[in-house]
């Protein structure tokens, strides 16, 4: 018994050793993140890109000036005071707007309808 050990001792090789820890530890690793680690909520939500973003911004200024203007019709505000908040929307809206035609100069831009010139042999 003690010589079938020292024969073994002797057959196997360091090297298979360090294959099979590694082998052992990658296995380990794989059954620990499977099992145990648990994604967030974040992590399952879709991405919004940084289009995306400014276009729901976008869309919000629009709609905060249709409430200002609404807003002011109805009397809650002063002349003064919704020239002063209609400026700072707009100007707003005019920093998003660039920025969307920034963000959307990188795609791939489809040319405009050019229409082609056809000639018609024998047409009078």
């Amino acid at each position: 018994m003690i010589l079938a050990g020292v024969f073994l001792a002797l057959t196997i090789n360091p090297q298979d050793l360090a294959v099979g820890g590694a082998c052992l530890g990658l296995a380990a690793a794989v059954f620990l993140f499977v099992f145990y680690i648990h994604p967030d909520a974040s992590d399952l939500a879709p991405h919004r890109t940084k289009l995306d973003q400014l276009l729901e911004r976008r869309d919000a200024i629009y709609d905060n000036l249709r409430d200002l203007k609404f807003e002011y019709r109805a009397g809650k505000y002063s002349a003064g005071d919704y020239e002063t908040m209609k400026t700072t929307l707009e100007n707003e809206a005019a920093v998003v707007l660039t920025e969307i035609e920034q963000a959307t100069e990188f795609q791939v831009r489809r040319p405009r309808g050019v229409k082609a010139v056809t000639t018609e042999r024998g047409a009078r």
